[in-house]
């Protein structure tokens, strides 16, 4: 018998499993602040641009690279334009070691869960927005796909605005797959759909660990991930049209399962 490997050819990597989720440039100042304070990756150099107003802000990033031996380097408004990938870096742009990813086992290890599953999300304003809500609501992990779906790109670590230093991430071959995981683990996994008739104020959102689960902007929850959720629901409205985009409606629902633990703690 000649040696190979086990069960055929190894599946030669996607590029975004090359790439990993991202996170490597970060742009604007609360983004970089946040990377360095949180101390949970490393910050290999900060560009800053000359000739900017005084600033509180930009006193403190310079502070705290300095106390954390980060390099600053002072360059020129349009070199930073140049090489800035958002048009809103207000002076400051930082590289960093991409951001690290857990096992979905790990995510729930967490005591009572939390989560936020991001199904096909590719608008990198609307995923920054999500994790910027998700922080604030308290979400333990954010469970996102490697195929189809935004990376931690530079638009979107300026929108979250330092958030995505403080949540935890898995990355997922599928989400079908990972919301079978979930509803064997116990977890109740709601989606969020504009047409459905159930109401997500109707729900237990307080007693039992939760899934939110939300599809991107033109498509929304992908056929399989909708039959797999436990729940599918919707956020209910007083107008004539739907005025949520995908970012709002994860911030509204992900308030409302903070409110709703909040009760029970």
């Amino acid at each position: 018998m000649t040696g190979g490997q086990v069960g055929g050819p190894r599946r030669a990597p996607s590029a975004r499993e090359k790439e990993g989720l991202g996170g490597e440039q970060v742009e604007g100042r609360h983004a970089v602040l946040e990377l360095l304070k949180a101390r949970r990756r490393q910050v290999q150099k900060i560009f800053v641009a000359d000739a900017q107003d005084a600033s509180e802000i930009l006193d403190a990033i310079e502070f705290e690279a300095q106390r954390q031996r980060v390099p600053v380097q002072v360059v020129s408004m349009a070199r930073l334009d140049r090489e800035a990938r958002t048009e809103g870096h207000q002076g400051v742009m930082a590289l960093a070691a991409r951001l690290e990813t857990v096992h979905l086992d790990d995510l729930l290890s967490h005591r009572h869960p939390f989560l936020l599953v991001c199904d096909g999300v590719t608008d990198p304003r609307n995923l920054g927005a999500m994790l910027r809500s998700a922080d604030g609501a308290g979400v333990t992990g954010v469970v996102v796909p490697r195929h189809r779906s935004a990376r931690i790109s530079p638009s979107v670590t300026k929108t979250a605005a330092g958030a995505i230093e403080y949540l935890t991430f898995c990355d997922v071959g599928g989400v079908p797959a990972a919301l079978d995981v979930l509803n064997k683990a116990g977890v109740l996994t709601v989606g969020l759909a504009g047409e459905s008739n159930d109401s997500i104020y109707d729900l237990d959102l307080g007693t039992t660990p939760v899934a939110l689960v939300v599809g991107g902007e033109e498509k929304g929850l992908s056929v399989l991930a909708r039959k797999r959720c436990a729940a599918v629901v919707s956020i209910p409205q007083l107008g004539k049209i739907s005025s949520l985009n995908a970012g709002v409606a994860v911030s509204v629902a992900a308030f409302e399962v903070a409110r709703q633990r909040s009760r029970r703690s």
